[in-house]
């Protein structure tokens, strides 16, 4: 174990149990053992993510959501201090018919009985009940704000340890190549651990604000890195999107020279988190002191969350009983023309999921055979031997000269004051159901004002064109 120590602390030293210089035995003096069992064991992660004083609490609870609580329970805590725990819900499960109603309803009671404890406390009264009792002391132990401050800060955090362990075990099939993507670009391999936070490892998550994918790219910033247009989305395809995530991060890293900022503004984005730098110099003066409208609970806690998970992963990647999914073997090819998917499936024998799997970035209008897979797409398919013997020998049957061009106008609606989804598809004649799936929405996404849609053929059932941009697509518009 000596040796080992030495070995880790005098790289350039080579000992073993029998050392000998000029052919003479040595002894390790007993000082020099001892500085070397006095040097912490830290590695550059520790360095490079450090964990600060400031957050050690909120890294505590974020360990407490991914590692301790299920998805059946609700976790009662403080906004500014995630430490405080108030209560734990027991909810039902998410798959039973009503179960938002009832959950809510069960929260809702249980903030109720809490808020009433806090009121009762910020009036002066003695606590008498055990939980009166508990919160009084912690507050106390805490010297957090004020009784009727903490009143108005509960939040719900759903537990997600069940959530995250899935997400482990999907990572398993990704997790290596992200890997070797960020050593390409010299960054950190820990960053791999990015999307337990992001999406749990899904690659097909969507967000609110309608951020996609592994790495939730929003369409905005993605279109800086990837390609994102009505026949294909980048975003959706693991290496390419993991390839601009490595980029985004690095650039983010390269203006602000600390990954605890280069992270946060990940989320908060890299202008805001510039800004704030110069205001307050360090993370944990940021963390304590900035405050605006967008540098919320989320922005706040992004960097405590991240270096949970990557804690939380790792234990759970330690553990001999999980067995995680295997990477896929696929071959690739970049089409030197555009090419209809049938074609290709019908070409390599590849069923419609296969296909599908291997090439998510492929939209909806080239599955459905209503436009072709644009020229350059890099395809993939199973790296099956006699596969690999077709790609060498691609017949030009296979490839057009120009995109395939549509019969019909695409509409684009603009969002406006007080539109709804369900709205928009009555007044077009369609279904939410329909809308969504067009527009890569969820039925509860928020809609924002200035907002384009994409809506399904069909008219509208009253006026509005003025809101209504129609455009004809041509060969010369697809890229």
């Amino acid at each position: 174990m000596i040796f080992h120590l030495i070995k880790h602390c005098f790289p350039t030293i080579t000992c073993n149990e029998n050392m000998f210089f000029n052919g003479k035995r040595i002894i390790i003096p007993v000082y020099l053992v001892c500085i070397c069992l006095m040097i912490p064991l830290t590695g550059h992660a520790q360095t490079r993510f450090p964990v600060y004083n400031v957050i050690v609490p909120n890294v505590h609870f974020w360990e407490k959501v991914y590692g301790t609580y299920t998805s059946r329970q609700g976790i009662l805590h403080d906004k500014n201090n995630p430490d405080i725990i108030y209560a734990i819900v027991d909810l039902i499960d998410w798959h039973t018919p009503g179960a938002a109603r009832i959950n809510s309803k069960l929260v809702k009671l249980t903030r109720q009985r809490y808020k009433k404890i806090l009121a009762d406390l910020a009036k002066g009264r003695q606590p008498r009940s055990r939980n009166a009792r508990r919160i009084a002391t912690l507050f106390k132990r805490k010297g957090t704000p004020s009784y009727h401050q903490a009143r108005d800060n509960i939040r719900l955090q759903i537990g997600q340890k069940d959530r995250f362990l899935k997400g482990v075990i999907r990572s398993g099939a990704y997790i290596m190549a992200i890997k070797r993507i960020l050593r390409s670009q010299g960054l950190p391999t820990e960053l791999a651990y990015l999307p337990h936070v992001e999406s749990s490892f899904n690659p097909r998550a969507h967000s609110k604000a309608a951020a996609v994918g592994l790495w939730q790219f929003t369409k905005s910033t993605g279109k800086n890195y990837l390609t994102i247009n009505n026949i294909i989305d980048e975003r959706f395809d693991i290496y390419l999107s993991s390839v601009a995530a490595a980029k985004f991060l690095k650039e983010n890293y390269q203006q602000l020279n600390s990954w605890p900022l280069a992270l946060t503004a990940y989320n908060y984005g890299r202008a805001g988190m510039v800004r704030a730098q110069r205001q307050y110099g360090s993370y944990s003066k940021i963390f304590t002191h900035h405050s605006s409208k967008l540098f919320k609970f989320a922005s706040k806690n992004f960097y405590s969350e991240f270096i949970a998970a990557l804690r939380v992963a790792k234990r759970l990647e330690n553990n001999p009983s999980i067995i995680k999914d295997r990477p896929w073997a696929n071959a690739t090819i970049r089409l030197r023309g555009y090419a209809a998917a049938d074609d290709l499936r019908r070409y390599f024998g590849v069923s419609k999921q296969d296909f599908k799997r291997l090439n998510p970035a492929l939209l909806r209008p080239v599955l459905q055979g209503k436009k072709y897979a644009p020229k350059g797409y890099l395809l993939r398919l199973p790296a099956t031997k006699r596969i690999r013997h077709l790609l060498n020998k691609m017949p030009s049957r296979l490839f057009h000269m120009r995109q395939k061009k549509r019969n019909i106008f695409t509409k684009k609606y603009t969002v406006k004051r007080g539109d709804t989804i369900l709205s928009i598809a009555h007044r077009y004649g369609t279904s939410a159901h329909r809308l969504c799936r067009i527009n890569h929405l969820k039925k509860r996404s928020i809609l924002h004002i200035g907002q384009k849609l994409i809506m399904p053929g069909g008219r509208a059932k009253h006026s509005g064109n003025n809101h209504i941009i129609v455009l004809r697509t041509t060969a010369k518009h697809q890229p």
